[in-house]
């Protein structure tokens, strides 16, 4: 048995588990953080007496956690995933629902740069992602919209506009690639 390689091997395991541990001091300087959540290995937490994250999310190494401003709110639902270096930023509220999936490189912002003053940012409306939504890798979602339950986003997609419960978008800007399918109950009426 090789040593090292066991040790290099196990070192995820034993990276979360360090993490984990240190959620108890976390705990006490979020406005919310839910049993079984870990975060590793964060890049920026910024504003977090502002941020509520549920029960059982996993938020992976180097994601910026940001509610900059004192009306910024960012919550994330119960049992969400997100991923490598993930940016999540709120000057205006953003909403994650539970049982999201955030893959790697995700950006979701209510901020933009003000045209008069570059330095200066400004929020540019809500942000509300259902549950169960689905977000590819690299997808943007600006500010002022509002992903359906079931949503799927693309992988490299930007969001600027609304995005119907259970459709598919995909594209730069985002198009409704497929509408979501009714459910048939067992006596043939459509919900």
């Amino acid at each position: 048995m090789n040593l090292a390689r066991v040790l290099v091997e196990k070192a995820p395991g034993l990276r979360y588990r360090v993490w984990q541990a240190a959620m108890a001091v976390m705990r006490r300087a979020f406005a919310h953080i839910g049993h079984g959540t870990v975060i590793m290995s964060p890049m920026l937490l910024q504003g977090v007496e502002r941020i509520s994250i549920g029960d059982s999310v996993i938020i992976r190494d180097g994601v910026w956690l940001a509610a900059e401003s004192e009306t910024s709110a960012l919550s994330i639902g119960d049992g969400t995933y997100v991923g490598h270096r993930c940016h999540l930023h709120s000057i205006d509220p953003v909403s994650i629902g539970a049982d999201c999936v955030l893959a790697d490189n995700v950006m979701v912002s209510t901020t933009d740069h003000a045209r008069e003053n570059r330095h200066e940012v400004a929020g540019t409306g809500p942000i509300v992602i259902g549950d169960e939504v689905f977000l590819g890798q690299n997808a943007v979602v600006l500010g002022g919209v509002t992903i359906g339950d079931g949503a799927t986003v693309a992988a490299g997609a930007v969001v600027v506009k609304d995005v119907p419960a259970g459709a598919v978008v995909g594209g730069v800007p985002a198009k409704v690639l497929r509408a979501s399918k009714p459910s048939v109950s067992g006596d043939g009426d459509a919900r």
